[in-house]
């Protein structure tokens, strides 16, 4: 969850190695387009895993608010009304199937199930399939959550027109090639199927304002870079929701909640302002994306440099999933 172009390419690998626990397999898969390696080196830095685990419990997204909060507290009823807002934003029956494409440790897959999904999670990292399969197992949801380390560039383990719902949850960014992973989620989900993504939007170099300072600017690309967000990188104002329309979604709905995150934002801003200061004094920022972010992400914020949406869209009754749609 970092708020703000990783053109480094990870060879296809095969990582080998595949178990079954319960009721749940992990299967390891190549992953020839998603920067394996970038993603893996973020989110395994004790930073990463310091900040997720204490501050929000292992959830990897903001916390949703009403417009003019200031006080950022309690955590945990803002990350669940934020999960709220999807389950509404997906609007799907009860025992409906859905992919989280980055389920992580699995904590919003859970919080799904249990208001009548099913859901499927993939997560490029084993540990964090690990991880969620000891949370799935504790809640005792197996028969409702399954998970399997998957790179949603490739769903070859899913069939046509198979899913209910689909969505990421501040994941889409960290893809190598943002189009065929909405190519991907056309072809799984049924006919009339919704596709629910929240995520990160900034300004085009063109349109920051003069008075930006450039350490801004510069600080922005450096966290795109470390935290391995190379689709982050192009997702301009306006880049997402056009992306939908061509790859063939229809009904494509954008809703701006860059106001309802704004406490946590600040939060996040207060939490990293001194070490930010000592991190800048000898020159560490690149080992510390996540306190960078903290602090220039909400100053950017303020400014309009970068937002937060979420996105909702549908697959066309008549399926035109089939072969590649890029214009």
């Amino acid at each position: 969850m970092v708020a703000t172009s990783v053109s480094s390419h990870v060879p296809s690998q095969q990582i080998s190695s595949s178990r079954k626990s319960g009721n749940m397999t992990t299967t390891k898969e190549e992953h020839p387009l998603i920067p394996y390696r970038s993603v893996q080196n973020y989110f395994t830095t004790w930073e990463s895993r310091a900040g997720y685990r204490l501050i929000l419990g292992g959830t990897r997204h903001h916390g949703y608010y009403k417009a003019g909060t200031r006080i950022p507290f309690p955590i945990n009823p803002a990350l669940r009304r934020m999960e709220d807002h999807l389950y509404n934003t997906l609007d799907l029956p009860k025992g409906s199937e859905v992919l989280d494409a980055g389920c992580g440790a699995g904590h919003v897959a859970m919080y799904l199930a249990r208001k009548g999904l099913r859901i499927r999670g993939i997560d490029l990292l084993e540990n964090h399939i690990l991880w969620a399969e000891r949370n799935i197992k504790a809640q005792g949801l197996e028969d409702q959550v399954s998970v399997r380390v998957g790179d949603y560039h490739h769903l070859d383990h899913i069939s046509d027109n198979s899913l209910d719902g689909v969505f990421t949850m501040e994941t889409f960014v960290h893809a190598n090639d943002g189009r065929k992973v909405l190519d991907e989620f056309l072809r799984v989900l049924k006919p009339g199927g919704t596709l629910a993504l929240y995520e990160y939007w900034h300004v085009s170099d063109d349109d920051i304002p003069s008075d930006v300072p450039k350490h801004m600017v510069q600080s922005a690309k450096r966290i795109n870079k470390n935290a391995a967000m190379p689709t982050g990188e192009l997702l301009t104002k306006g880049v997402l929701r056009n992306w939908l329309k061509d790859q063939g979604f229809i009904e494509v709905e954008e809703t701006n909640l860059s106001d309802n995150i704004a406490p946590m934002s600040f939060f996040f801003y207060l939490l990293g302002y001194i070490p930010f200061l000592i991190i800048c004094f000898f020159g560490l920022q690149q080992y510390f994306v996540n306190t960078e972010a903290g602090v220039q992400g909400y100053r950017g914020l303020k400014r309009g440099l970068w937002g937060y949406a979420s996105y909702k869209a549908k697959k066309p009754l008549e399926d035109i999933s089939t072969g590649l749609r890029r214009r």
